[in-house]
């Protein structure tokens, strides 16, 4: 796979940090990088913020195996077993279809 591979399904995660959890919850999403950066099939991973309390994960696959690989691995693993913790629920988890994509 190259990095100039188009996306064709994605995932949008979002989660509300527990009051005074900010600050933890960003330390979080940024420790993930590392470890989506040993997954081949992610062609892109971003760890956003969408308002004070509220995040989010958008992340795209050329394919449904290189999401469902993405799911079962490592950083999917870290956000369930720090979830009870940093989040007031259990993070919402969307698969989505990339319609059109721009990358680089």
């Amino acid at each position: 796979m190259t990095t100039t591979e188009m996306p064709k399904v994605g995932l949008l995660v979002t989660m509300t940090a527990k009051p005074g959890q900010e600050a933890a919850v960003e330390e979080f999403l940024n420790s993930g990088l590392a470890l989506v950066n040993e997954e081949p099939a992610t062609i892109a991973w971003f760890a956003i913020r969408l308002s004070g309390s509220t995040y989010g994960i958008f992340d795209v696959f050329p394919d449904d195996s290189g999401r469902d690989a993405h799911l079962s691995g490592r950083v999917a693993e870290a956000l369930m077993a720090q979830a009870p913790d940093l989040f007031e629920d259990t993070p919402t988890i969307e698969k989505i279809d990339v319609l059109a994509a721009k990358l680089p």
